[in-house]
């Protein structure tokens, strides 16, 4: 095995977590919800949360050269990623958009609504909007960032770290703010 088959891979995975995604747009719920599902935004935000710190302190390991440290973090962190994305998609699997600012979760924004929330709104579209983008890009950018850490292509691992990392942390982060502005019209 190559650094050809496993980047075909990377783009292979980013592709078909990309099709899942949208395709939650497109499909209808199922009309049974477990009840649990109304945990998962909670804990999806809990991940984000932790995936943020996680990140902070894996670049506090590196620079202090404590690369077993600054493995294992990382390890932790992709793992909660990948628990955050298996979670995400099983919540938008039953449940679709909650829209920002329906206080009377009737899933019509009325002029009063609208006025209540007022710039707020328009605050929370561009962290989503920027968030949805770079989530987008920073699959396939940590998989790389990953496979070459964990190769020991240390250069080339630096090179795209570079750009992964902030992307990476940018998302955490702006996940975390999203899950904070929107879950007061969550309808459940």
């Amino acid at each position: 095995m190559n650094d050809k088959f496993f980047l075909r891979l990377i783009w292979i995975v980013t592709a078909v977590v990309l099709v899942v995604v949208i395709a939650l747009k497109l499909v209808p719920p199922p009309t049974d919800k477990p009840s649990f599902i109304y945990l998962l935004p909670h804990i999806i935000g809990g991940i984000n949360a932790a995936v943020s710190v996680l990140l902070i302190i894996s670049l506090i390991f590196i620079k202090r050269k404590n690369i077993k440290a600054h493995k294992v973090t990382n390890v932790v962190a992709f793992i909660l990623s990948a628990i955050f994305l298996v979670f995400y998609i099983l919540f938008h699997l039953y449940e679709k958009d909650t829209k920002f600012g329906d206080i009377d979760h009737n899933g019509i924004l009325s002029a009063a609504e609208l006025a209540a929330v007022g710039s707020t709104r328009a605050i929370y579209f561009v962290i989503l909007f920027t968030h949805i983008v770079l989530a987008v890009i920073v699959l396939p950018l940590v998989l790389v960032s990953f496979y070459r850490g964990l190769n020991m292509q240390i250069e080339r691992h630096r090179k795209i770290v570079r750009w992964s990392y902030p992307v990476w942390l940018y998302v955490a982060v702006t996940g975390v703010i999203v899950y904070l502005m929107i879950s007061p019209y969550y309808n459940f």
